[in-house]
């Protein structure tokens, strides 16, 4: 199987990395060992999945994975947003939606418990984040939307123009969802925190030791090029990185989106720009401009149009030279937080970094166990909303360990079959043809 090698991550410097914990120095797979687990990649799926993991089966040796050191991918390189939801379902009736609804919503309440239970230094924001509307056809579909929604016990209620503009003052805005559930998380803060709580209780934490390939089979062999892990099962949390292994090639794409973060500012001054006492948003176009306001005063923003993400030949998950080979994308970035913010356009850009999201063509992600042995565990293509969904994985991974699916069973993501994906050439040429001539992403309803 193809080589995940370290210098394919983006070493572009996120705003979540400024003032996170120092991790101690990395430490390589010395040489073959033998586990009962172990886990490819230290992102939030890694991490969260190892904690479960070793809190359920103490007993256990784990051991984790990852070709570069923790939260150097998706996990410390995301727009922030704790998201309720699960990309590409669109609940049609009372039961269904409140299954979604609360699993996500547990999720999130899941990373408050840990951090507020181990006391770790994290930096988030709980203030609930809005869907805004960008005209007044959707604004009366979203109304009708967050009232159906809270006649069937979802909390989220319809913000009309005059009020959002009191909370939000985007130009173009019309009205908005607000979810007073979500929030804004620093994924590095999360992950460095957790690394001291797994490896206190025995977790083995590998970093710079790339996958170079996978053996199945009632043992599953895990090749580095330092040495050999065996062990009895092993768990995929790579997400969009993930067909690099192997798995997933014809289900999942990696796609780059591009993000910017303001210099800080005092919330009085932010509340002069138009922006007050929210986590954070996102509209209701196709290529979704979305952001989050740190606690320290940094506006997180990205998304917005065709030119802030990427699709690269040979399912690259590294996008070269980034941020300066990005200038076009991130000054279209630039550009329509300055559309929507208009008194933010003077303000100065401190960071500029790409990640690398997991999509599929559905945009709903899947959690699951397969292998003739069923022994390879997996959970990725969370499109969009791995914040949330990757930190629930966690859970979810664990109790299919522990043979007890059953409270994720009648979740869209369990054991989910995604849809195929077309090889290339076929495949960049369909995604450059589409964005280009619709500018909106291809994907395919389920």
């Amino acid at each position: 199987m193809p080589l995940l090698e370290a210098t394919d991550i983006d070493p572009n410097h996120a705003l979540w990395l400024d003032g996170a914990p120092t991790p101690p120095a990395p430490r390589s797979l010395p040489g073959d060992l033998s586990a009962d687990i172990a886990i490819i990649g230290g992102g939030f799926t890694g991490v969260s999945t190892a904690y479960y993991l070793s809190e359920r089966h103490p007993e256990k040796r784990i051991v984790l994975l990852e070709a570069r050191t923790l939260a150097n991918g998706a996990s410390g390189r995301n727009g922030g947003m704790m998201l309720n939801w699960i990309n590409g379902v669109d609940c049609k009736d009372a039961e269904a939606t409140r299954r979604v609804f609360a699993a996500t919503c547990g999720g999130i309440d899941a990373i408050e418990a840990v951090i507020q239970k181990h006391k770790l230094p994290v930096r988030y924001d709980r203030a609930g984040c809005l869907e805004v509307c960008t005209d007044a056809g959707r604004s009366e579909y979203a109304h009708a939307r967050a009232e159906k929604l809270a006649s069937w016990g979802i909390p989220v209620r319809y913000v009309t123009g005059a009020e959002l503009d009191g909370r939000l003052r985007l130009r173009g805005a019309t009205g908005a969802i607000l979810d007073p559930t979500a929030g804004q998380l620093n994924g590095v803060d999360l992950i460095r925190g957790m690394r001291g709580v797994i490896e206190a209780r025995g977790v083995e934490i590998y970093e710079n030791s790339p996958v170079s390939g996978i053996k199945e089979g009632a043992t599953v062999e895990v090749a580095t090029r330092s040495g050999t892990v065996r062990a009895g099962a092993i768990v995929l949390a790579t997400n969009g990185y993930t067909p690099r292994l192997g798995y997933f090639k014809s289900n999942v794409f990696p796609l780059h989106s591009h993000m910017i973060a303001t210099e800080p500012l005092s919330r009085e001054a932010w509340s002069k720009i138009g922006w007050t006492d929210i986590a954070g948003f996102s509209d209701d176009l196709d290529r979704i401009a979305y952001g989050s306001l740190t606690p320290s005063g940094s506006l997180v923003f990205g998304g917005g149009s065709n030119a802030a993400y990427a699709y690269l030949y040979g399912n690259k998950t590294a996008y070269p030279g980034t941020p300066e080979s990005a200038e076009a994308s991130f000054t279209a970035v630039r550009d329509r937080l300055s559309a929507y913010l208009p008194d933010s356009m003077n303000l100065k850009i401190s960071h500029r970094w790409t990640g690398t999201l997991g999509i599929t063509m559905s945009r709903v992600c899947s959690m699951g166990v397969r292998g003739e042995h069923k022994n390879v565990y997996y959970a990725l293509g969370y499109s969009g909303h791995g914040v949330t969904l990757a930190n629930l994985a966690g859970q979810v991974l664990c109790d299919l360990y522990s043979d007890n699916p059953e409270p994720w069973r009648a979740l869209p993501f369990y054991q989910r079959d995604m849809a195929y994906i077309p090889p290339e050439p076929f495949r960049w040429i369909g995604y450059q043809m589409f964005t280009r001539i619709t500018g909106r992403s291809p994907r395919k309803v389920e």
